[in-house]
């Protein structure tokens, strides 16, 4: 019989509900907010420009002095608004499983500098775009994964198989975790190595 990896040992769940209480009681309620006033705007224009762009850049805490920077600065906004327009309407599409959105939306930023590979900031922008459908990819969620015994590869196509990881893991959750949004699980992930998450819920 084979071992679904996405079937975690009761421990495991506890572990994420535990780093997922203590993200929350440990990061300010207040840092999301640039996250959550992009999103405003983009429910509104249905695309994502420079300017919002640079806000995600520095949410995520990601250096700016670099060539793609200064290369995705000097391109008109409207052909950045219209790549993240694309990626925006995939990454919304209900029709497609979420992984299968994922996909699609990451595909649509490729061709804009700094876009080609790495997915952090990508997944902040498509997360943006459907908050309530993707999640942010970074190293500690990443390696939050591994810590649950769950490899993520990092060949061509890893946000897309990151958000059908995270997918998983929900169908194959315990209430009350099987009711976590995508972006709910990326922070018990980012969390769940670090030094203050020693407590367990009972």
């Amino acid at each position: 019989m084979t071992h679904n990896p996405f079937t975690l040992a009761p421990e495991q769940w506890q572990r994420l509900a535990s780093a997922r209480q203590a993200y929350t009681d440990t990061v300010s309620p207040h840092y999301d907010e640039t996250l959550q006033h992009v999103t405003e705007r983009a429910c509104d224009s249905g695309d994502i420009g420079k300017a919002d762009i640079g806000a995600l850049l520095m949410w995520k805490r990601l250096r700016a002095d670099t060539p793609w920077a200064a290369k995705l600065m000097a391109l008109p906004d409207t052909d950045v608004r219209r790549a993240t327009a694309t990626a925006t309407a995939a990454a919304r599409d209900t029709s497609l499983s979420r992984g299968a959105a994922a996909q699609a939306g990451r595909a649509a930023l490729a061709p804009l500098p700094g876009f080609r590979t790495g997915d952090a900031l990508a997944s902040a922008v498509l997360t943006a775009a459907a908050p309530d459908r993707m999640a942010i990819y970074d190293r500690r969620a990443h390696n939050g994964l591994r810590a649950l015994g769950i490899t993520l590869s990092h060949a061509p196509g890893r946000y897309s198989r990151y958000i059908e990881t995270i997918d998983q893991l929900l169908a194959a959750a315990p209430a009350p975790i099987r009711g976590w949004t995508p972006r709910h699980m990326d922070t018990a992930l980012y969390w769940l190595n670090h030094p203050t998450n020693t407590a367990t819920i009972t």
